[in-house]
Order: structure tokens, then C-alpha cells, then sequence
């Protein structure tokens, strides 16, 4: 264990070294705000940061250990929340000025499990307004010139910068997946009703995910087996019991798993760089090519219709009431009115069929699928780059990982997205590790 900078551990270690007490959950902490404070003024990862109160969770985290009872799993350790989520401690603001001051009286479920997991909520992450694309301040902790992707920003930049080794963020269209690769770390989008979105801002019931970002599988299992579950306050919640995702991931696959590559009509729209080096690692591994109908080109206008006509209907009184709101929302809200409601079924329809679609390829080709998580390396921070490659997996619900497994310009971190089948994450997880580990 490194007692000189514990914010070189992983949340796995440092919650065992807590538990053994090597390791107090006030110095973990400590440590972790220190490196916020020595490095944040430049990445602007969050938006929301309460030091006395951080640490005072902390103590009391300790106060707990010394007397002698059960710890939650992620006892002591310090997770960063995505300001989407609701907060009983701090403000929940939605990127937003037209939201500055809201005050939630509550927990968000996610959040809730957290706390009762042992966990510090250290703070709020800087995201988009309303989750959209209108960039915030947050920059990219391996080029400070360039993005860290969006929605959540903060939440990937705060992990990839050593600030925290877990935060929450959320996906509607590629908002965990995108800031995974360009950040350089582990991002899951589970499956969609798997992670309660109870006390999230809504965009779209049909679209929205809450998800993790980590430094390590373990950690991302660490975390799932906290956050996922069933809940009776989100009318999407999956009604079984949630995965074990350490238990899983620590079990060797029964057979070796096999990987499909799919390029997806939007590959000729990646960089040159990006789709070499993930066709290389297809080849090194032996993934076969598969491709998908060509009716499929649609599914990325499916999305677009569901996620403007419902961001139009959920958030669109934001614009009518004339606050300070970008013009790039603006013009999403009246594009979503303007989708008709027989265009918005048909896309649902279509959104449906595309997953049953994809039952085959797991059921008889592939333990998953493997694509580019984004068109290449992170961009200058004027966008929060394209999250066409997201798209898909969005909208079918399927689970998504993010790995940080290549390079590209400049050394800087180009992900390989993998898809798993629907409702078996911590397969996915398994796999995932079996990839890396084949790797070397």
C-alpha cells in the first residue's frame, strides 16, 4: 500500500486497507481533497466541494470501524457524483444558471446506496447544461486543451486526474462511454433499468442510464454490486436480483470468450488512426467481423427523435420560461416538438426491434461485440465531441464498457468499446478482463 499518496489507490485496496485498519477513511480522504485541491483549479472538475464536510464523513466513517461493526463495502471511500444526481448535502444544479440554488431535500437512489455502502460523497461533478452538449469548464487532465467529453465531464475528468478513484455520471446518448475513452479510464453504461435513475433529472425514460467511471474493473464491479438493483421508484427498474459483479469477475470464464467486431454505418466517420488500431486489436485477438442490416442506418435518427421529443417534453419549460439557456438547447427543445407522435412510436418500435435484432450474434457468434467507444482522441474543449458510436447501444439498452486499452495522436487515450448482452453486465465485466488479460 503506498501510505505516502493513497490517491494512487484503487477504491478496492483502499477499502481493504481501511477495513484492516492500515489505512483511515479521514487520511483517504484527506488525501484525495488535497489533490483536488493542487490540481482542480486547472481540470475544473467540480462544480459543488465541501472539504469540513467530506471530512467529517470521513471521521464518522472511522468513529464507525472503531466500534467495532459490519463495513458496507465501499467503507470510507470517497465517490464523486455527477450534478444530475440528487443531493440531501449539496445543491443539485443541472449545469444550469436557470437551476442555481435548487436545494433537493433528498438522496437519489444511487446516491442513498452509496452512503449506506460506507461511502463519502465527496462532491459534485461538473456536468453539461442539462446534460446536452453546451460544454462547462471542465478540461481533459491529459491535454487541458482539449475535452473531456460530456455529459459527464467532471465525473471521468475527476477519476483520471487521481482526484477520486470512483465517480457516477449518467448516458442518454454517449455521456459514460465518450468521457471514458477520452479520459483515458473504465466507464460501464449498464443495462438500461438495471441502476435506479430515481432522483435523476429525467431526459428521456427511454434513453437514460446511470453508470460508473473507475480505474480498474475491480473497482467498476466494487461499484456495480453497490448501485445496481432493483427499485420500485423508477417504473423501468429490472425486477431480479442484481448481478454479482466482483463474485463474477473474480470466477474464470467457463470457455474463452469470443469477440465480434462491428463497425456500425457511422465507421467511416472515425478517425484513420482510431479504426486501425482497433482493427489490429480485433486481428490480435481473433474477433470475427460481423455486420449489421442495412435497414439499421436508421437507428441513429430512431435516437434522435425519442431524445428531443422527450428532452422537449421533460425539460422544455426551462426554455419557455425565459431563462438563461444556450441556444444549442434551445433549438433541441423546438426539434423535439416538431417530431410527430407517429414518428416517435415508430422510432420506439424500431428502437425495440433493433435489440431483439442483436439476440442472435450473442447467442451464437460472440460473448460480445467490439466497436470504437468515439471517432478518436478527445477534441479541443470548444465540443464535447460526437457521441455517434454511443448511439446505438443507447437506444437498444445494452450493456457498454469503455476500455482504456490504445493510443493515439500525442499519446492520448482512444477506448474500445465493448457490448455485452442485455442484462448480463458482470458477464460483460468477466469478459472484459479475459480481453485484457489475453492483451498481456
Amino acid at each position: 500500500m503506498s501510505q505516502s499518496d493513497p490517491t494512487m489507490l484503487t477504491a478496492t485496496e483502499a477499502a481493504a486497507a481501511i477495513a484492516r485498519g492500515e489505512l483511515s477513511a479521514e487520511a483517504y480522504v484527506g488525501a484525495c481533497l488535497a489533490r483536488i485541491a493542487a490540481i482542480d483549479g486547472q481540470v475544473g472538475a467540480f462544480v459543488h466541494l465541501d472539504e469540513a464536510d467530506a471530512l467529517e464523513q470521513a471521521r464518522a466513517r472511522d468513529r464507525h470501524r472503531m466500534s467495532g461493526r459490519n463495513l458496507g463495502p465501499l467503507h470510507g471511500i470517497p465517490v464523486a457524483i455527477k450534478d444530475l444526481l440528487d443531493t440531501a448535502d449539496y445543491p443539485t444544479e443541472y449545469g444550469s444558471p436557470v437551476t442555481a440554488g435548487r436545494r433537493p431535500s433528498r438522496d437519489a437512489t444511487v446516491v442513498a446506496r452509496l452512503r449506506d455502502a460506507g461511502a463519502v460523497i465527496i462532491g459534485k461533478t461538473v456536468t453539461t447544461e442539462f446534460a446536452y452538449y453546451h460544454p462547462g469548464k471542465t478540461r481533459n487532465p491529459h491535454d487541458l486543451t482539449r475535452t473531456p467529453g460530456g455529459s459527464s465531464s467532471g465525473s471521468a475528468a475527476a477519476v483520471a486526474a487521481g482526484m477520486v478513484p470512483l465517480a457516477i455520471g449518467s448516458q442518454t446518448n454517449g455521456s459514460v462511454i465518450r468521457p471514458a475513452t477520452f479520459c483515458g479510464v473504465f466507464g460501464l453504461k449498464p443495462s438500461h433499468g438495471l441502476v435506479s435513475r430515481a432522483g435523476v433529472l429525467t431526459l428521456s425514460r427511454t434513453l437514460d442510464h446511470v453508470g460508473g467511471f473507475a480505474r480498474s474493473l475491480d473497482d467498476l464491479a466494487l461499484l456495480m454490486d453497490v448501485i445496481a438493483g432493483h427499485d420500485p421508484s423508477d417504473p423501468d427498474s429490472r425486477l431480479y436480483a442484481a448481478p454479482a459483479f466482483r463474485r463474477t469477475l473474480a470466477e474464470p470464464p467457463p470457455i474463452e470468450p469470443s469477440f465480434t467486431l462491428m463497425r456500425t454505418p457511422m465507421w467511416e466517420r472515425a478517425d484513420a488512426e482510431a479504426r486501425t488500431a482497433l482493427e489490429e486489436l480485433a486481428r490480435e485477438v481473433g474477433a470475427r467481423e460481423i455486420e449489421l442490416a442495412d435497414d439499421v442506418v436508421t437507428a441513429w435518427d430512431a435516437h434522435r427523435a425519442i431524445m428531443a421529443a422527450d428532452m422537449a417534453f421533460n425539460l422544455g419549460h426551462f426554455v419557455d420560461g425565459g431563462g438563461d439557456v444556450s441556444q444549442q438547447f434551445r433549438d433541441l427543445v423546438a426539434e423535439g416538438r416538431a417530431v410527430t407522435a407517429a414518428h416517435y412510436l415508430a422510432a420506439v418500435r424500431d428502437a425495440r426491434r433493433y435489440t431483439a435484432s442483436l439476440t442472435e450474434i450473442f447467442e451464437q457468434y460472440s460473448d460480445a461485440i467490439m466497436t470504437l467507444p468515439a471517432k478518436g482522441v478527445a477534441p479541443d474543449a470548444s465540443t464535447t465531441g460526437d457521441p455517434l458510436f454511443c448511439t446505438f447501444w443507447t437506444l437498444t439498452g445494452l450493456p457498454a464498457i469503455s476500455l482504456p486499452l490504445l493510443q493515439g495522436e500525442g499519446g492520448l487515450p482512444i477506448g474500445v468499446q465493448l457490448i455485452g448482452a442485455d442484462g448480463r453486465d458482470e458477464r460483460l465485466l468477466r469478459t472484459s478482463a479475459a480481453l485484457i488479460a489475453r492483451l498481456g
